[in-house]
């Protein structure tokens, strides 16, 4: 079965930068757009970034986190990286890798696979 995982989160101090994974098993990440989501304690899932391949990748940012986070890949390793700096106390929520979408979808409704998501806790 198909099984994402995402790891790297934790404490970080505002300002901080954070690099998270995505690895999958049962599935090969460069054969799918891997697309970022965060939600928020009470809040709802917000997309954050997506990675998608048309013979060169291509990333998509959202506007809150434009020129602060940058996305890329290991395929010999199946693993996604985000890499986020400057990071803000709002930005304190359960990140999350998700695919299956060969492109970059518009919502993150489209996604079939899901990790179960790694916590960034901005705090000083």
């Amino acid at each position: 079965q198909v099984q994402f995982v995402e790891s790297g989160g934790g404490l970080v101090q505002p300002g901080g930068s954070l690099r998270l994974s995505c690895s999958a098993s049962g599935f090969t990440l460069d054969y799918s757009a891997i697309a970022w989501f965060r939600q928020a304690p009470g809040k709802e899932g917000e997309g954050v970034g997506c990675i998608e391949r048309r013979g060169s990748y291509i990333n998509y940012y959202s506007d809150s986190v434009k020129g602060r986070l940058t996305i890329s890949r290991d395929n010999a390793k199946n693993t996604v990286y985000p890499h986020m700096d400057s990071l803000k106390p709002v930005e304190t929520a359960v990140y999350y890798c998700a695919g299956n979408e060969i492109r970059c979808p518009n919502t993150y409704r489209t996604m079939d696979f899901w990790g179960n998501g790694t916590l960034i806790n901005v705090s000083s």
